[in-house]
C-alpha cells in the first residue's frame, strides 16, 4: 500500500471505531449531533470538499455530490425528527470510502503488476572507452559504441553482440520463460537480461529509439486511446446522473403533493425525502465508472505480460471481433531465411553435393549461395576452386579439385546437355552436374516458423472465420506454403501496392461489424498494416515502420501469440459486459425497490459498494491470461 492508501485505511478504522463507541455512549440532543459528526467528518471531509468544487463549478453531478446530499440529507432528517440515529449516514460515508479504498488499491497492485513485469527501462550503460568501462546515461550513448553487459545486467541498447556467448532472459518482452542463447554476430534488443555471460555489444540504434523505449511508451500511452465501451460509459454517465437527480428530486416532492390532494399514497415529506437520499445513494454509477476502463487497463496489461502490446483499448476491442487474419509470408509465417531443404536423385552422399555446390558458388553474394555456404558450414578453401564462370538468369560453372561443376536451373543443364529430374517440392531447386553427368539436385527454400500451422488451427478455434497469405513470391512457392499451413486463400506474386488493394477488397467483402487484422514485419508492410482494420507487426525483427504503423505489436514474432492476443481480447470483453449488465441491473432493482419503499439506506450502500467491488475483483481477472 502505498501511503495515501495507508491513510485512507486509518480513517475507516478509526471512524469505525467512534462509530462503534457512540452506539453506547449515554448522550443526546445536540451534544450527540457533536458527537457523531467527529466521525462523520474524519471518514467524509474530503468527499464534502470535492462536492463543494464541484458546486461552484457547476458540476453537480458526480458521486461526490450525490453522496454528500444523501447523507447531508440523512442527518437533517434526523434532526427534524429528533430521533438521534445519526448512524445510518456516517455509515453510508463510511462504506463507500471502503469500497473506494478498495478500488484504490485494486487499481493499485494492477498498476504494480504491470510497472514490475515491465520493469525493463535500463539505469546505467557500461560504455567502452579506450579500453576502460565508464558507467553513462543510455541516453548519452551514440549508434556504434561499444557496451559491455556484465552477468545479471540489463542489455539498455539495442545492437550486435561482437564478442561473447551468453544466456538471455526475455520474459518482460516476450513472456517466454525460456532463455535465448546469443553469441558474436546476433542482433540483441534492449530490455533483456544477461544472465550467465560478459557480452561486448555494439549498438546500432540510439537509446530512444530502441526497443525498450518503444515498449514503455506503448505501455504508457495505451490508455489514451478510447474504446467504443468506454465512450459508451462516459455518455450514459453524463446522461445517468443528472436523471437520477430529477427522479429523486421528484420521488421527494411529487408523492407528498399528491398525498395533500387526497390522491391516496401514504407516507410524509419525512418519508419520501429519505427514500429519495436512499434514492441517490443507490444510484452511484461508480462501480460503471471505476470497473470499465479498469477492464481494459488490466486487459493490456495482461496481454503485456504474455509479450503481446496493444496501443490502446480501442484496437483490443476491436480484436474481439476478429473474424479474417491476413498474413504477410516472408518473415512473419516464415522465417525470411533460405535453407537447404532436401538433397534428391543424387549418387554422391548430401555432404558431397552440397561441398561441390559451395564451392562453386563460392564467388557468388547472392543469398542462395550464402544458404549453400550455411549448409556446408566449413570455411571456403579458394585454391580447391577455379575457372568460375556465372551465366546470367542460369548459374554457374567452376572446376573443383580438378573436376567440372554446373550449379543452377534446368536452362543451364539444358545448355549444357545434361538431362535432369524434375523437383517436386517448393522452394528453389539447384541442379548439380558433374563431369557432365546428372548429380542431383538441392532444394532450397524459406523455413516455414515452427508455430505458424499452430497458430492457423488455434485461430479457428479462436472464432477466426477466413485466414488469408500475401505474398510476392511465385504461385508455385505461395502455394505451397499455403497448403502446407491449411490457409484458406493465398494471393501470389504481389507488389506492395497490391497488398493493400487486396486488403481493400477483402474488407469490402467483410460484414460491418467483423474486423480484418493484417500480420507482417517489413517495410513494405507497413501501408496495408495502417489500411487494415487491427494491424499486428512483428516486433522482434520487424521494421520500425510496420511497428509504428501497427496497433499490436508481438514481441517474439511468434505467430502462437495471435490467436492468444485474440483470447485475451476477447476475455476482456467478456469480463467489460459481464459488469455493465451485473451493475446497471443490480442498480436498476435497487432504484425500484428504493422507491417503493421496500428497500431501506442500507441495501443501497451494497447497491453501490458492494457492486463497486465485485465489479472491480471481476475486472481484474483480465489481469491474468496464462491459461487461455
Amino acid at each position: 500500500m502505498n501511503r495515501r492508501q495507508k491513510k485512507m485505511l486509518a480513517r475507516i478504522l478509526i471512524s469505525a471505531a467512534l462509530l462503534a463507541a457512540l452506539s453506547f455512549a449515554p448522550v443526546s440532543g445536540w451534544p450527540r449531533l457533536a458527537c457523531y459528526m467527529v466521525p462523520y467528518l474524519l471518514i467524509g471531509y474530503d468527499i464534502l470538499i470535492k462536492a463543494g468544487r464541484g458546486i461552484l463549478n457547476r458540476q453537480v453531478t458526480d458521486e461526490n455530490f450525490l453522496m454528500a446530499v444523501a447523507t447531508v440529507g440523512a442527518i437533517a432528517l434526523a434532526l427534524c425528527e429528533g430521533s438521534g440515529d445519526y448512524t445510518e449516514a456516517i455509515a453510508v460515508m463510511l462504506f463507500y470510502q471502503i469500497g473506494e479504498w478498495f478500488q484504490s488499491y485494486a487499481v493499485g497492485r494492477s498498476r504494480r503488476s504491470i510497472s514490475q513485469l515491465m520493469d525493463i527501462r535500463p539505469d546505467y550503460a557500461n560504455l567502452e572507452v579506450d579500453g576502460k568501462l565508464e558507467r553513462t546515461d543510455p541516453d548519452d550513448v551514440e549508434v556504434g559504441s561499444v557496451i559491455v553487459v556484465r552477468p545479471g545486467e540489463k542489455v539498455p541498447i539495442d545492437g550486435v553482440v561482437a564478442e561473447g556467448e551468453s544466456s538471455l532472459d526475455t520474459a518482460a518482452l516476450t513472456g517466454e520463460s525460456l532463455p535465448r542463447e546469443v553469441r558474436a554476430g546476433d542482433e540483441i534488443i534492449s530490455g533483456c537480461i544477461n544472465m550467465t555471460g560478459v557480452l561486448r555489444i555494439r549498438t546500432t540504434r540510439e537509446f530512444g529509439e530502441s526497443t525498450v523505449s518503444k515498449i514503455l511508451d506503448l505501455v504508457e500511452n495505451a490508455s489514451s486511446r478510447k474504446s467504443r465501451s468506454e465512450a459508451f460509459i462516459s455518455r450514459f454517465a453524463r446522461v445517468y446522473t443528472p436523471a437520477v437527480c430529477l427522479a429523486a428530486l421528484a420521488l421527494a416532492v411529487v408523492p407528498p403533493l399528491v398525498r395533500i390532494l387526497g390522491l391516496g399514497l401514504s407516507g410524509g415529506w419525512e418519508t419520501w425525502i429519505y427514500r429519495a437520499l436512499t434514492f441517490l445513494v443507490a444510484s452511484c454509477p461508480c462501480a460503471l465508472v471505476i470497473s470499465i476502463p479498469l477492464s481494459f487497463f488490466a486487459g493490456i496489461g495482461g496481454a503485456s505480460r504474455a509479450g503481446v502490446l496493444v496501443k490502446g483499448s480501442n484496437y483490443l476491442e476491436a480484436l474481439s471481433r476478429t473474424r479474417t487474419v491476413v498474413f504477410d509470408k516472408t518473415g512473419t509465417l516464415t522465417k525470411g531465411v533460405f535453407e537447404v531443404n532436401g538433397i534428391h536423385h543424387s549418387p554422391y552422399s548430401d555432404e558431397q553435393l552440397v561441398e561441390f555446390a559451395a564451392l562453386a558458388e563460392s564467388a557468388s553474394s547472392h543469398p542462395i549461395s550464402l544458404s549453400l555456404r550455411r549448409a556446408y558450414g566449413r570455411e571456403i578453401d579458394g585454391g580447391r576452386v577455379s575457372d568460375i564462370r556465372e551465366i546470367s538468369g542460369e548459374g554457374v560453372t567452376a572446376v573443383v579439385d580438378g573436376r567440372s561443376v554446373a550449379a543452377g536451373n534446368g536452362k543451364l543443364m539444358d545448355s549444357l546437355g545434361v538431362n535432369y529430374i524434375e523437383c517436386h517440392g517448393v522452394g528453389t531447386v539447384i541442379h548439380m552436374a558433374v563431369d557432365g553427368e546428372y548429380a542431383g539436385h538441392i532444394l532450397i527454400s524459406d523455413v516455414v516458423k515452427p508455430h505458424s500451422a499452430q497458430a492457423i488451427a488455434e485461430l479457428r478455434s479462436a472464432g477466426v472465420r477466413r485466414t488469408v497469405m500475401l505474398t510476392g513470391d511465385s504461385r508455385r512457392v505461395g502455394e505451397g506454403v499455403a497448403a502446407a499451413l491449411g490457409i484458406d486463400q493465398a494471393y501470389c506474386e504481389l507488389l506492395p501496392g497490391d497488398k493493400v488493394s487486396k486488403v481493400e477488397e477483402l474488407l469490402e467483402s467483410n460484414s460491418p461489424k467483423a474486423k480484418l487484422a493484417f500480420v507482417g514485419d517489413g517495410i513494405n508492410d507497413a501501408p496495408v498494416l495502417s489500411r487494415a482494420d487491427i494491424g499486428i507487426a512483428m516486433g522482434a525483427m520487424g521494421s520500425d515502420a510496420a511497428i509504428e504503423a501497427a496497433d499490436v505489436v508481438l514481441m517474439d514474432d511468434d505467430p502462437l501469440k495471435i490467436p492468444l492476443a485474440i483470447r485475451i481480447s476477447r476475455k476482456c470483453l467478456c469480463i467489460v459486459y459481464e459488469n455493465i449488465v451485473f451493475a446497471i441491473g443490480v442498480k436498476l432493482a435497487c432504484l425500484a425497490l428504493v422507491a417503493l419503499g421496500l428497500a431501506n439506506m442500507w441495501l443501497a450502500i451494497f447497491a453501490d459498494v458492494g457492486v463497486m467491488i465485485l465489479a472491480v475483483l471481476n475486472a481484474v481477472r483480465a489481469l491474468f491470461v496464462k491459461n487461455l
